[in-house]
C-alpha cells in the first residue's frame, strides 16, 4: 500500500519536514495525491505529489 513518508529532509535548510496531510477517507493513498510537509527548523511548507512509479526501485515495498 502506498504511504507517504512521515518525515522528509528539507531542501532549503536540511532540517526535518513532518507530514501535515491526513490519509484520504478511504485510507488509500494513490499516485498523484498531494501531501504537505512543514519543516521544523525553517518552517517552509512543501507540497509533494506522490509518484506514479512508487516502489519500482525499492523491492522491499509493494508497488501500487
Amino acid at each position: 500500500m502506498l504511504t507517504p513518508e512521515p518525515t522528509i529532509v528539507c531542501i532549503d535548510c536540511g532540517g526535518r519536514c513532518h507530514l501535515l496531510s491526513y490519509a484520504p477517507e478511504d485510507g488509500r493513498w494513490e499516485p498523484g495525491d498531494i501531501v504537505a510537509y512543514r519543516c521544523e527548523d525553517c518552517l517552509d511548507r512543501w507540497d509533494v505529489v506522490l509518484p506514479d512509479d512508487w516502489g519500482e526501485d525499492e523491492p522491499d515495498r509493494p508497488s501500487s
